[in-house]
């Protein structure tokens, strides 16, 4: 893993050229923005392997920058990492449930970030790697072809986004069985994730949310309180 592109959205600049310097020297190219804007503008000419996002940025906030981006279809899946001097839970949650890949908090270790940065384009390889996996699954109503990406539902096609596909397959692989939250971070999201349950839990509402006749009320993916999740087949 070497070369891939990185754009960074940070408004401050000392930050900002240290930054590029230290990703730079772990072998990224790496393109710098101040403003939300210009970073909207320079991701959407020339979308990168990824991007580092600030919250607080002038003339267009980080939060209101990754909504732009997960509802272009060109750059939906462009993985994304929020940097941010903000600490509180709701709005890790926030930035997670508007598709952000990973939430760093500042100040950061420099090395850390890397080893972050590297881990989210591994999942985003494999994610991409997924298709080649050969036999589609069925779960009662639920169809699931990883060589077309594609799921079905009772006969309707279901649109999701690549880490709640492989959230999903995963639970499709062992459908009737507990799979633990510990489990399903290091197949999905990879050990550097370790310890961090609420990646885990963000993406099994988004699942439900698509799946579920009544997300409230989970009939499909079952939580095993204490335990993790498992998926349940329904009938059609």
């Amino acid at each position: 893993m070497a070369g891939e592109r990185l754009i960074v959205v940070e408004d401050d600049p000392d930050l900002a050229r240290t930054l590029t310097l230290a990703l730079e020297r772990d072998g990224f190219q790496v393109t710098a923005f101040q403003t939300g804007r210009q970073g909207l503008e320079g991701i959407l000419e020339s979308p990168p392997d990824l991007v580092l996002l600030d919250l607080n940025l002038p003339d267009l906030d980080g939060l209101s920058l990754c909504r732009e981006l997960r509802g272009t279809p060109a750059v939906q899946d462009l993985p994304l990492i929020i940097l941010t001097a903000r600490v509180e839970e709701s709005d890790r949650v926030l930035g997670l449930d508007l598709g952000a890949d990973d939430y760093v908090t500042k100040p950061f270790d420099f090395d850390v970030l890397a080893a972050r940065v590297k881990a989210v384009l591994r999942r985003a390889q494999k994610s991409g790697a997924i298709s080649i996996e050969p036999a589609p699954l069925t779960v009662g109503d639920l169809s699931i072809d990883p060589l077309a990406h594609s799921v079905v539902l009772g006969g309707h096609p279901i649109d999701l986004p690549p880490r709640e596909f492989d959230l999903l397959y995963t639970l499709a692989l062992e459908a009737g069985h507990v799979i633990s939250t510990s489990d399903l971070i290091a197949r999905v999201w990879g050990a550097e994730y370790d310890g961090e349950p609420q990646v885990v839990y963000v993406h099994i509402r988004w699942l439900r949310e698509n799946l579920e006749h009544d997300p409230n009320q989970p009939r499909r993916i079952i939580t095993i309180r204490g335990v993790g999740y498992k998926l349940e087949p329904q009938a059609a």
